[in-house]
């Protein structure tokens, strides 16, 4: 079977030379091992994602040269697959409802660091501080009925209970000089958010739900999602999906050595295209000429 690759931008916005860079690295090792490409389109932010985001996106991979299999998938047509997923991780007694908003989060953070410092994930975020595993199914039930806005959680520890060994293969380099096989270490980020109620999915869920589903054998994306790999990984065997190989590639960054954001209109491809920058040339930018 040939391998099999992916990009999967969300549209929140325009692509700028990280995007390139990282879909480049796709289509090249697609080209190069006899493989496919396959473009994914993660719109699941209903208030942040716009068509015309996802139409820039087209344009903008096609002036590049990037060729991709279509049917693209968009994950907002497929949330029943999502739902499927997190009632499996449920049945299992992995999933409980949090009602606490983010900023009685916040407080609750503050709370605990009168005693010292509150760990904190990967990403510097800090970890869930709250009791809500605690809480009984009849209050549970009751608040739900109610209406009230809940993040339904993985109970990290019950989950790490139920792995053992885990770890992934990297093809690529992490942060730190990482290659080969890499221990996960998913229980660094705590009782992370699986969904909302308004929203049936978290980014960790729907990624390893569909890279699956669309047999993605090869995953190359950035460092920052290094770390996010003992995430995937732990629901990867917890739900029995397939394990693909990662390969984590080193970020474009700004003048001040910030990671590219969207607003980063100096190396925006719409405005590098509108200053002339040719296809060659944005590869010459990223290291790729």
């Amino acid at each position: 079977m040939p391998p099999v690759f992916r990009f999967a931008p969300s549209p929140n916005g325009l692509l700028h030379l990280g995007h390139a860079y990282s879909a480049l690295l796709n289509f090249d090792r697609a080209r190069e091992t006899g493989g496919r490409l396959l473009l994914r389109i993660e719109d699941i932010d209903a208030t942040r994602c716009r068509p015309e985001y996802e139409a820039a996106i087209y344009e903008d991979l096609a002036w590049l040269g990037i060729a991709w299999e279509t049917p693209v998938r968009r994950q907002s047509e497929h949330l029943s697959d999502y739902r499927a997923a997190l009632e499996r991780l449920s049945e299992l007694g992995l999933v409980y409802p949090a009602f606490e908003s983010r900023a009685e989060i916040a407080r609750l953070v503050t709370a605990r660091e009168a005693d010292g410092p509150w760990p904190r994930d990967p990403d510097g975020a800090p970890l869930y501080p709250g009791d809500a595993k605690s809480v009984s199914s009849g209050e549970r039930a009751r608040l739900i009925a109610s209406g009230a806005p809940y993040a339904l959680r993985l109970d990290m520890a019950a989950a790490c209970r139920r792995v053992d060994g885990l770890s992934w293969n990297e093809l690529g380099e992490g942060p730190d000089g990482e290659r080969d096989t890499v221990p996960a270490r998913p229980e660094a980020w705590g009782d992370v958010i699986l969904a909302r109620k308004e929203t049936p999915t978290s980014y960790h869920l729907s990624v390893v739900v569909d890279d699956a589903l669309q047999g993605v054998s090869e995953i190359v994306r950035g460092q920052d999602l290094f770390h996010a790999t003992s995430v995937h990984r732990l629901l990867q065997v917890l739900l029995g999906l397939p394990e693909p190989a990662y390969r984590h590639h080193a970020l474009i960054r700004d003048e001040e050595g910030r990671k590219l954001s969207k607003s980063s209109r100096s190396t925006g491809l719409r405005e590098l295209r509108s200053a002339g920058i040719t296809p060659a040339g944005v590869r010459q930018l990223v290291g790729l000429g």
